[in-house]
């Protein structure tokens, strides 16, 4: 048998959550790194704004929102609402490289990648649960830091 067959052959079976959360953060990835962000519906009297930053011909935020986006997602999903609340009142994502016109942009993805993991949570019934959605976050991050 070739080289090839028997390394497959020894590797170990990854456990079922494992894989999903590997494929659901290599689809998260694939989405965020094409602009616009896929967004179902949005609300043209709340979301006017948000609707101008997604249109197709939109430019992409600055590569340093999506690194930022993904801390204040950490930051929702363990309940760590101090932190959340110093980031954004003392606007520290200024010192993460993002500009002031950045804010929305910073907030949009943030609220997107949530969105997409809690419809994920939902969708499994809970069986991912908040542990295994900051494990996701992380593989995000990685993901982000290979790409970026």
């Amino acid at each position: 048998m070739s080289d090839r067959w028997e390394r497959i052959l020894e590797q170990k079976p990854v456990p079922l959550q494992q894989h999903l959360l590997d494929e659901a953060a290599r689809l998260l990835l694939e989405e965020l790194g094409r602009w616009p962000l896929p967004v179902e519906e949005i609300d043209p009297q709340t979301g006017g704004d948000v609707a101008e930053r997604l249109a197709p011909d939109a430019p992409a935020p600055s590569p340093a929102v999506f690194p930022a986006a993904l801390r204040l997602v950490r930051w929702e999903l363990a309940r760590e609402h101090d932190a959340y609340d110093d980031y954004m009142r003392n606007r520290r994502y200024l010192d993460a490289g993002l500009s002031e016109p950045e804010r929305p942009l910073l907030l949009l993805v943030s609220r997107w990648v949530l969105e997409q993991l809690l419809s994920l949570s939902e969708a499994t019934e809970g069986r991912v649960d908040r542990r295994a959605l900051l494990g996701l976050v992380e593989r995000l991050e990685r993901g982000l830091a290979r790409v970026g």
